[in-house]
């Protein structure tokens, strides 16, 4: 990726202001649509999946009581992983965005909420509704974009520890809830400020995520492995609950790799926003995300995040109702030649993953690289690693320069 105004080919660039005001107020007139048509069925929907979770949860807390047994440990653990990723994904999350506000229940409110999650809910909101959704896949503006520890573009400036970025990413997979937790109190930042001069604020912060930590941690890894401790499955029980977090960190990071990383999402300079209008953020929205194809079931339990779009586009809208705008969305898309960027679950990983690793090196490097001359590429990489900054800058443009002119010499076969 590279930031779409400076592609060689942009893909926006056949879009009159007109068309992209047009497109905007078609988008409006989805919105509300939907916000004018709310009504029972949504509100007995969420209830329903809260009720399901939370008897799916209780159900298989039960059973990993005797979960020294093999059988009731591989029930249990499986039952407690979906139940927590149900509460992080299509309740928690969707809940967290006002999406069901609407209702004035105060038990399923966006101010009242708070989830099965290391992260208090209030500091979420802040870093992902009003930050990320504000200024998606805006390089320098959007934290989420790589999460301020990885290079998830080609306008980002490279740096030697980059090459370690595919091991962070696994990392930080499987410790997701910890890492946004750290994301949300912009922990590099504020560790690298002299303690003194660190914002009173940080200090509040910090202290309602350790809280929230301890816990987390007293609940899943004290209080109900005690609780199995009469029949003899404390450990069992220690390792169902570790285990589930563990798959709901994992499955959440796929969703949300699969929603922003693939390639072909764009990403934009922040100049690009500078008075931007209702029309030009829908279509950052629109260019900026990718959906994920599969059945009701997926939908689900991606939180309706597999319809990344759409969430992007109207962030409000209840998640059940993601399905049913989504076609007239893709027909806007097509009406005026954009991607509409969807494909199967493994296959947006796979592509995730790719860009992660693809940009774990300097611009050109992989693609410059083959069996042929591996050995000098990895001389050449390392001679740039170590070189000084001034050094570094020109052998990366060297670099760039020459992929760039094998790419426009490159033929296809026939």
């Amino acid at each position: 990726m590279t930031a779409v105004t400076k592609k060689a080919e942009n893909p926006i660039a056949h879009l009159s202001p007109e068309d992209i005001e047009e497109i905007g107020q078609r988008l409006d007139a989805i919105r509300q649509e939907v916000l004018d048509s709310r009504g029972a069925s949504d509100a007995a929907y969420i209830r329903r999946v809260i009720k399901t979770q939370r008897y799916l949860e209780l159900g298989s807390r039960a059973v990993l009581l005797g979960s020294i047994f093999p059988p009731a440990f591989i029930v249990g653990t499986a039952g407690l992983s979906v139940a927590k990723i149900l509460d992080n994904m299509e309740i928690g999350h969707n809940i967290l965005h006002g999406q069901w506000d609407w209702m004035r229940d105060p038990k399923i409110h966006s101010t009242t909420w708070e989830w099965d999650n290391v992260t208090p809910s209030d500091q979420w909101k802040h870093s992902h509704n009003e930050l990320h959704h504000t200024y998606t896949n805006v390089i320098g503006k959007d934290n989420d974009l790589g999460y301020g520890i990885m290079r998830v573009d080609e306008d980002q400036p490279w740096h030697p520890f980059f090459m370690f970025q595919p091991v962070w990413n696994f990392i930080n997979a499987c410790f997701f809830e910890y890492g946004i937790a750290a994301y949300d109190l912009e922990l590099g930042k504020n560790l690298k400020t002299p303690k003194e001069k660190r914002s009173a604020e940080f200090t509040a912060n910090s202290k309602a995520v350790l809280a929230k930590i301890r816990k987390q941690a007293a609940k899943d890894y004290v209080v109900h492995p005690l609780l199995s401790l009469p029949t003899g499955s404390f450990l069992p029980t220690l390792a169902a609950n570790f285990t589930a977090n563990i798959v709901r960190n994992l499955w959440t990071h796929s969703v949300i790799m699969c929603g922003h990383f693939p390639e072909g999402v764009e990403t934009f300079e922040k100049k690009s926003i500078e008075g931007e209008t209702r029309g030009e953020w829908y279509l950052r929205q629109m260019l900026g995300s990718a959906n994920i194809s599969g059945s009701k079931a997926l939908h689900m339990m991606s939180g309706n995040l597999s319809h990344q779009i759409e969430h992007h586009l109207f962030p409000d809208l209840p998640s059940n109702r993601y399905a049913e705008v989504a076609p007239k969305v893709r027909a806007i898309f097509d009406e005026y030649d954009l991607n509409y960027h969807t494909a199967p679950m493994p296959k947006q990983v796979a592509s995730a993953w790719h860009r992660f690793v693809r940009l774990s090196f300097p611009n050109g490097w992989l693609a410059t690289t083959n069996a042929k001359n591996l050995p000098q590429q990895l001389v050449a990489l390392y001679k740039i690693s170590t070189a000084d900054k001034r050094k570094r800058r020109v052998m990366l443009k060297l670099l760039e320069r020459k992929a760039n002119q094998q790419a426009a010499e490159y033929v296809p076969a026939a």
